[in-house]
Formats: structure tokens, sequence, C-alpha cells
């Protein structure tokens, strides 16, 4: 079965090291949605590069979250890359992703820091997992093109809104329709690693939809290479309507070409914005 038969279900519980009763809701969600075992592993492996670039812009911008202590909220944390640069830099942070196999990866990955306490590891899947209030919300990846219609999009943007605490910061990526039309014609990429290869093949529906069909490898200990297969569907978007959306929610939002110095894929955009205080939001 792939993930085009199944949807992830949802859940909030928090993820420490000696929560085996996180663990087994982990091991009983769906692991046949996005981001299974295997392209967990494979993006955390091969896809490092995306998280490491946005990282210095976006701990710029967060400098005056953490010159006061807020709480940093990032959405689709992965493998807790991103997450591992924020910790360094000082901040306090609570890690979400819709994957609990990329969650199981962070947990390893920040196992130091889940014990100190510095980081909380949460299962969320927008639009309808309550967001944590934050005075930051981050995002790289773009997660938010994982929602599966503009309404649901609509409702995770006014979610993530409302959930900014007054001057909270916004850095989130997101896929502009650029980003298909970049691709068309485009029939699909591959990457090899010593251990593991991908290969996905792109299809465009419609303008405002952009898939991938991924296959990956792993290399088992015996010699062997299992494959797993996954259906992956994007919604681009219009970024230009996104600050006004944003907007009606009291966050006041920019489009850039990126978040600092690094160069984002073509049709990829950050959005970043600030949450004004004392603004009446919007009907």
């Amino acid at each position: 079965m792939t993930a085009r038969d199944c949807k992830p279900r949802s859940s909030t519980t928090s993820l420490s090291p000696n929560n085996e009763e996180m663990k087994e809701e982990m091991k009983r969600v769906d692991r046949n949605g996005y981001y299974g075992r295997d392209l967990a592993l494979v993006h955390h492996l091969g896809f490092a590069f995306h998280a490491e670039a946005c990282a210095p812009g976006i701990l710029r911008i967060l400098e005056p979250v953490r010159a006061r202590g807020g709480m940093v909220l990032e959405l689709g944390c992965g493998s807790g890359l991103l997450t591992k640069e924020l910790l360094r830099a000082g901040h306090r942070v609570i890690a979400t992703d819709a994957s609990p196999s990329m969650l199981e990866l962070a947990a390893e990955l920040l196992a130091a820091e889940l014990l100190d306490g510095d980081v909380e590891l949460r299962h969320l899947t927008l639009p309808d997992d309550p967001v944590p209030k934050a005075d930051a919300i981050v995002a790289v990846g773009h997660p938010i093109n994982y929602l599966p219609d503009p309404d649901a999009l609509d409702r995770a943007l006014a979610a993530i809104a409302d959930a900014l605490r007054p001057p909270g910061l916004l850095a989130i990526d997101i896929c502009d329709l650029e980003y298909g039309r970049a691709r068309r014609g485009i029939p699909g990429v591959a990457r090899v690693g010593e251990t593991w290869a991908v290969i996905a093949r792109y299809e465009m529906p419609s303008p405002d939809r952009f898939i991938r069909d991924i296959t990956t490898f792993l290399r088992e200990e015996s010699g062997s290479w299992r494959r797993s297969d996954e259906f992956h569907e994007n919604l681009l978007v219009k970024v230009d309507r996104v600050p006004e959306l944003l907007a009606r929610r009291g966050v006041r939002a920019r489009i850039e070409s990126s978040f600092g110095d690094e160069t984002l894929d073509e049709g990829l955009y950050a959005v970043i914005g600030e949450k004004l205080a004392g603004q009446e939001l919007s009907p």
C-alpha cells in the first residue's frame, strides 16, 4: 500500500526518550502517509542542505526572540536538522511534524537536548491539530504545500497567525505556482548515496498540483537493497495572496526570495512576518 491509499492520522502527544506511551502511539499511527521510514531516512542522509542553507538567515530573523527568551515553534521539523541549529543558537523549541518516522529520527538526533528539556517534539498535522502558542513560528521544506486543498491551506495559515504571540515573528517557505511551471517538461530527478538511492518522477495534472512519485532504495546489512514507494502531492499557491491572508489575522508579512544569503529553488519563496500587537482581526 502506498501513500495514495491512505492519510496520516493525527496526534499531539509529546515525545521524549522515556515516553514509551508516545513511542507506541507512533507505531500505531499510519506510516503509509508522507515520509515513511525509508524516505525519511533518505531525506535525512541526502537532503540536509536545504535546512543548513536556510538556518543562518532564519537565525538572524529570530534574534529578537532569542534575546527575550521566547519560544520557537517549528512546523515540519523533519529529522531535526533546523531544530539542531535553533538549539545551538540558544532558542527554546517545540518541533513538530506530521510524520512519525521523521519524529523518531529527530528524537535520535536531539536525544541530549530532549533530556535537558531544551526541546519538545510533537506530532502535529495541519490544519486541524491545535497549534501551540509561540513567539516565533518557522518552517522549511514547504510543509504548508502538503495540505490537500486551498481551504485547508487558508485554515492552516490562519491557525499559524493566531498562534503567534505579539510581537511574534514568522519565517516559513512556500511553493508558488512558478514552482510547477519551472519544472514542467522535466520527467524527474535521481540521486545516489553510498547506502541509498532515490528516484522522483514528476507530474503536473493542473497548474496548482505538483506530484512526485518517489522510489527509494536502502542497502541492507546483507548487501541487498530494500525498495519503498511514496506518492507526494503538493498544492501550489499564488504566494502574493499569502500576506493578505495573514494580515486578516494581524500578521504583517512580506514575500522574499530567501531568508538570508541562501538561494532557494526556483518557485520557492520565504514568507517573513511579524504579529502586530493590538490589531483587530478581519472577518
